[in-house]
């Protein structure tokens, strides 16, 4: 090569040394501008600020460095822009059927990957198996566990191939048995959400089913059949995008509706212990916000106490975030509905049914979260 082509080759990567210049000079120029964020609306998650300059010493200099890093990354100007478009590139232009821990399946649904157990959750599971039978044992014939399963495993179909998944009909299987043999009622909905697959029993942008998809567990559940047209059915939303769709933004999945069910629109409720009491289970202030199903029971709180429309009978219900939509129909079969997240109550459960005269228990978990909770006891 001449010296002469030798220099226009040169010349030739100063346009893209420039146009790279000043998009990097214009963004740190953003980022000056732009004020920092406490909390991501899109990830639903807290974001990175600023370390203070006291950090900035010989002894915490690594330390105040890592954390630097990562509050520039956090407050990046146009964040949520970039983690979209990150996401559009990888799964259009690159065709990735994975993306932050998602499958992206068939129909827009979008899924938590999941792997077999986990050492920590070998450990876990036979300790709340246990957890589960002695509970069946000390109260017999007065426990029923509905343990709802996730979407995969009622759309195996729209799952990507090969694609990793708990084995959660095996789990499903082996827990039914141990719960029926200790004396308690297993609720198995699988059969019943499978019958109704074709209808929307589950959202294609999060992790928990839709009010329809609860509705039919509660039929299997108090052994009735389903009379949809008894209930009123509100829509609350048609902006929802959920947990899933949160780590993987696509534009072209469409938003969903988040519906309410009600015989009686308002009745009291109470959370713990009185510290919030209102005149509805459904907290619109959420619609609002980020995470929109929080709008069943304000989100997920340590101890709820719901007036029921039924006559008599007292029903604790241990939930995990599952629970939260089901709860809109045991309301109008009980004369209270107590509802118990084990995840923040740090009370007795024994003695708190005892002292509140229930009189019937049910477990409600979604499969995948029962699995894996360290916080089950009973």
């Amino acid at each position: 090569m001449s010296k002469h082509e030798k220099k226009t080759s040169s010349l030739l990567h100063y346009p893209v040394l420039v146009v790279f210049s000043l998009f990097f000079i214009g963004l740190f120029a953003l980022d000056m501008v732009t004020p920092d964020r406490s909390y991501s609306e899109l990830e639903n998650t807290t974001l990175s600020q600023r370390p203070a300059l006291t950090q900035f010493t010989a002894k915490g200099l690594n330390s105040y460095f890592t954390a630097y890093t990562k509050y520039v990354k956090d407050q990046v100007a146009g964040r949520d822009q970039w983690i979209s478009l990150q996401s559009v590139v990888e799964t259009t232009l690159l065709q990735k059927q994975q993306n932050g821990g998602i499958l992206l399946g068939k129909e827009h649904m979008m899924f938590p990957r999941t792997y077999g157990l986990l050492s920590s959750e070998e450990r876990t599971l036979p300790k709340n198996t246990a957890a589960l039978t002695s509970l069946c044992q000390r109260y017999p014939g007065k426990v029923n566990v509905l343990l709802a399963p996730a979407a995969s495993d009622i759309y195996k179909e729209n799952v990507p191939a090969n694609a990793p998944l708990l084995d959660e009909d095996g789990y499903l299987d082996q827990l039914s048995a141990a719960v029926q043999a200790a004396g308690g009622s297993f609720v198995d909905v699988r059969q019943t959400l499978a019958a109704h697959k074709s209808e929307y029993i589950y959202y294609r942008t999060d992790h928990h089913w839709t009010s329809l998809g609860a509705y039919y567990a509660y039929c299997a559940w108090r052994g009735i059949e389903p009379s949809a047209d008894e209930w009123t059915q509100e829509v609350l939303c048609d902006n929802f995008h959920g947990t899933t769709w949160n780590k993987v933004p696509l534009p072209s999945v469409p938003a969903e509706e988040i519906t309410a069910w009600y015989k009686h629109k308002n009745r009291r409720v109470s959370y713990n212990n009185g510290q919030y009491e209102t005149d509805s289970i459904y907290e619109r202030k959420y619609l609002s916000g980020s995470d929109q199903y929080a709008v069943f029971l304000n989100s997920n709180q340590a101890q709820t106490v719901i007036e029921g429309s039924g006559k008599s009978g007292k029903l604790l219900l241990i939930k995990d975030s599952y629970g939260n939509t089901f709860s809109q129909f045991p309301v109008e079969d009980y004369a209270e509905v107590h509802v118990i997240d084990l995840r923040f109550f740090k009370g007795d459960v024994a003695e708190y049914a005892k002292e509140n005269g229930i009189t019937d228990t049910l477990v409600l978990y979604g499969t995948q979260n029962f699995v894996k909770d360290t916080n089950i006891n009973f």
